[in-house]
């Protein structure tokens, strides 16, 4: 009830502005405008203008057999001079497609040529007779093309890749293919047999993460396809312990050697997928032969390899104590 009797009183208010005599003033000036715009409006569009306009382009009846080496131009620019009446049409109304048959302009050489007066007769006849060609934009198509088979060849992803802190890529980036076809006029050489994405260079990267990468072109040869679709694998990095028995290296075989302590606690981070993985059996050694060096007591320790997988990797305590005794 509350909003309805808004409703009434705001058109109230509407009304008596409406209907007073400064509202009426107002009312009277918008009418003359609005008559003005359309005389001018009417006045333009019987007069001769000039306009620029884009007129979309398809080559029709394309055999199966044919593989386009040049791409086709989506649009052809034209500059028009004619009634504003007639190009308003084309500025603001839908514009149908210039279709180009592909046995009226194919020549024996691998190529579809419409030279510039072959182009601006096929606009002329879009248009009407009634219109002037001032520019075209591009003044002839030219498009190669081949009938040959193509080549498949090796696709390898050309990446710099840096994750954000505390994250790691973990694995390969994988591409939608892992190969492509190669199309060209002339023979290929054989020495081409693989082809590379543009590089592709990302950095901060906290998850997973999805490109759209292009290949690097080849003047005068096709790809297909000539983009494709990257994933790189990004995880976070998760903290992990184990213990690790100390095992004395070089020890002979009529000496005893006791650490303290007998292990140590290595610690290090995993990607996050890999958390719950049975974990490597770590070892750390102290070797015998640093005793004889003197020392303190105590001997280093040093860890066993480990896998790539294992990051930032500290161990505690990084040296034990020791006793040595002779074997009876």
């Amino acid at each position: 009830m509350k909003l309805v009797t808004q409703i009434r009183y705001q058109l109230g208010r509407l009304h008596d502005i409406i209907t007073s005599a400064r509202g009426k003033e107002v009312l009277l000036f918008l009418l003359f405008l609005l008559i003005s715009y359309i005389f001018w409006l009417l006045l333009t569009l019987n007069n001769e203008m000039q306009e620029d306009l884009e007129v979309p382009v398809a080559i029709t009846d394309v055999p199966d057999s044919v593989t386009l080496i040049t791409e086709i131009p989506p649009a052809v620019k034209v500059s028009v001079r004619d009634k504003g009446s007639v190009l308003m049409r084309y500025k603001w109304g839908s514009s149908k497609v210039m279709k180009i048959n592909w046995k009226d302009y194919t020549e024996s050489d691998n190529k579809l040529l419409l030279n510039k007066a072959d182009l601006a007769a096929r606009l002329r006849d879009y248009f009407g007779g009634g219109s002037q060609i001032v520019t075209i934009i591009p003044d002839s198509i030219r498009i190669n093309y081949t009938t040959g088979p193509g080549r498949r060849v090796v696709l390898r992803v050309n990446a710099d890749i840096h994750p954000a802190i505390g994250y790691i890529v973990n694995g390969p980036i994988r591409s939608n293919v892992d190969s492509v076809w190669l199309y060209s006029v002339n023979d290929l050489p054989h020495s081409l047999t693989s082809v590379e994405t543009v590089p592709v260079v990302r950095g901060g990267l906290s998850d997973t993460t999805y490109i759209e990468a292009r290949i690097d072109p080849i003047p005068g040869v096709r790809i297909i396809p000539d983009h494709v679709r990257l994933v790189i694998p990004v995880e976070p990095l998760i903290s992990r312990k184990q213990k690790a028995p100390v095992v004395v290296k070089n020890l002979p075989e009529t000496i005893n050697m006791i650490t303290f302590p007998s292990s140590v606690e290595v610690s290090y981070l995993v990607p996050m997928s890999s958390y719950n993985s049975e974990p490597f059996d770590v070892k750390a050694y102290v070797d015998y032969n640093d005793v004889s060096s003197g020392g303190n007591g105590k001997l280093p320790v040093t860890l066993s390899l480990l896998p790539d997988l294992y990051h930032n990797t500290e161990m505690s305590p990084d040296s034990v104590e020791y006793i040595v005794e002779q074997k009876h």
